[in-house]
């Protein structure tokens, strides 16, 4: 079954959910609420729904009380998530992604020294 395609505002939801799990919609309106004042709970409730619908959520309901958890694991929407971004924006070419950021955002040694242990671990494997 492919990934469901998940909005910017329904990341919101499912990273509190990953989180938290099982939660109710309460909960993922008071997180959301601590995050940005301006959410409405009518609002979280729909995107809730709409997750459920696309097959991210389900649920178990005690009572009137629903309980959402993920049907999806974080790291495989992340990883289809990665790759739409990189296809749509650089074509594909993770070189040019890498080339892009390197170029155009200041990195700290640390953040060189990370980059440099990761690449040399995967060539290694």
């Amino acid at each position: 079954m492919p990934l469901p395609r998940i909005s910017e505002t329904e990341w919101e939801i499912m990273r509190i959910v990953w989180k938290r799990q099982p939660v109710t919609s309460a909960d993922v309106i008071v997180e959301l609420q601590k995050a940005d004042p301006s959410w409405r709970a009518v609002t979280a409730k729909t995107l809730l729904n709409r997750l459920v619908r696309k097959g991210a959520l389900g649920f178990e309901s005690l009572g009137r009380i629903y309980h959402y958890s993920a049907k999806v694991a974080e790291s495989e929407c992340v990883a289809a998530a990665t790759r739409s971004f990189l296809d749509r924006v650089f074509g594909g070419s993770l070189t040019g992604m890498m080339a892009h950021y390197v170029e155009h955002r200041k990195l700290s040694r640390a953040q060189m020294n990370e980059l440099r242990r990761i690449l040399e671990s995967e060539t290694g494997r």
